[in-house]
């Protein structure tokens, strides 16, 4: 990867000059089944122009209620389109309550914002969104004349764990955003996509939002070769995590295990973070409760320090 991001051919970015900018866009597009592609720098940059594009002042959008663009974006569509969210309870399935949706889609009243996107996300706390329950949020969106964005981060995750292209599952949405970053192991950045009507608005908010790049042909590089080369092995992750789960036994209850993330809690946990720091296992704690995520850096032997580490400490 860093070989072709030391020989990408680069261009002016901000004037669509980037060959290799371009290319990514256009592969991702394509890949998505969608007309056009945006390089963004993060995930939460191409949720939110995706959110700036879709709404206005005064509008709002549906959302889970610990969806990624919801709980941990900083709140940007409210601080900086003045979007409302109306967050819906999310099930153990990681999909949105879609009665709960429908119905606080607003009457047409001066009383109340306007109901304008219904978000999802895939996967949501690793759990999978099949193609089926994307679809009948897209026929609810369709019913009320609503947009539709999915927080696709980590589809490409999804999409192998389903054994399903990735069209296909995406067909119902107008935009998606995915990471290259996470799994794929990219350094930067995400593209968002859909039409070229909303990719172009989108990219207008781009530039408000500080996110008009120059050379930014040795980042899209990195992408390219993230779709090209680390879609399909993210099945080694969903292996690893499994495992990972199966060996954390004696003090430690997995709450959920899908693909890459393992959601452990643990009552005797104080302390616990420093310990497993001090054995070069890095984890971040909520009181009792952690999240494990396995990606192309975690190997299967990492895996048996990590469930080592945990088990002499909890005995």
């Amino acid at each position: 990867m860093r070989e072709v991001m030391a020989a990408a051919e680069v261009g002016d970015d901000v004037y669509g000059e980037d060959p290799t900018v371009n290319a990514l866009e256009s592969a991702t597009a394509e890949l998505l089944g969608k007309e056009s592609g945006m390089f963004v720098t993060s995930g939460t940059q191409g949720n939110l122009c995706a959110l700036l594009a879709h709404c206005g002042r005064g509008d709002e959008y549906i959302v889970g209620d610990h969806a990624h663009e919801y709980r941990y974006e900083g709140g940007g569509a409210a601080v900086l389109g003045s979007i409302q969210p109306q967050p819906v309870p999310i099930g153990d399935d990681g999909m949105i309550d879609l009665s709960a949706a429908e119905a606080v889609v607003k009457a047409d009243d001066f009383h109340f914002a306007r109901t304008r996107l219904l978000c999802l996300e895939n996967t949501c706390d690793g759990k999978v969104l099949t193609g089926s329950q994307m679809r009948a949020a897209g026929e609810l969106a369709a019913r009320y004349g609503l947009g539709h964005h999915l927080d696709g981060a980590r589809l490409f995750n999804a999409a192998v764990a389903l054994g399903e292209p990735v069209a296909e599952l995406v067909e119902p949405f107008d935009s998606v955003s995915v990471c290259l970053s996470k799994g794929l192991g990219a350094p930067v950045g995400s593209v968002l996509v859909g039409s070229a009507k909303l990719v172009a608005e989108a990219r207008k908010w781009r530039k408000m939002l500080g996110g008009g790049l120059r050379q930014a042909g040795v980042l899209a590089a990195a992408g390219l070769y993230a779709l090209e080369h680390n879609v399909e092995r993210l099945a080694v992750d969903h292996t690893n995590a499994a495992r990972l789960a199966e060996g954390l036994v004696g003090g430690v209850t997995i709450e959920s295990c899908a693909t890459n993330m393992v959601f452990v809690d643990v009552a005797s946990a104080g302390g616990l973070g420093k310990q497993l720091e001090e054995r070069g296992i890095l984890t971040t704690w909520h009181g009792s409760k952690c999240r494990l995520v396995t990606h192309l850096d975690v190997s299967s032997d990492d895996v048996d320090r990590v469930v080592e580490g945990f088990s002499e400490l909890l005995s």
